[in-house]
């Protein structure tokens, strides 16, 4: 039997786990979060106000949606940019340890 390598088990996994919801909700309406609390604290409390209103209100569903993908595109950037640091630390820390120890 052939070894399969692990870089194709882990996208087989990726893909099963980004299209199976996907299959499995698939017709369901989704409401943002906003809106169901929105509807819970309605019911809860008929006559409550909010203490603030959006400073921007967004004109359409397409400019809502663009403004949480560029957060959240902003989030892994910054997620990414760290994780490189650290790690091209820690390789230039075990890089210089080789070399000192090479040098006597």
């Amino acid at each position: 039997m052939k070894k399969i390598p692990n870089n194709w088990l882990i996208t087989i996994g990726i893909l099963a786990l980004s299209i199976g919801p996907v299959l499995h909700f698939q017709g369901n309406e989704f409401n943002a979060t906003d809106s169901k609390n929105s509807t819970a604290i309605e019911e809860l409390r008929p006559g409550y106000k909010p203490w603030f209103e959006p400073v921007i209100k967004p004109s359409g569903g397409e400019v809502e949606t663009f403004l949480f993908a560029t957060q959240a595109a902003i989030g892994a950037g910054i997620v990414g940019y760290i994780i490189g640091l650290y790690k091209g630390r820690t390789e230039r820390q075990s890089g210089q340890s080789d070399d000192s120890s090479s040098s006597q």
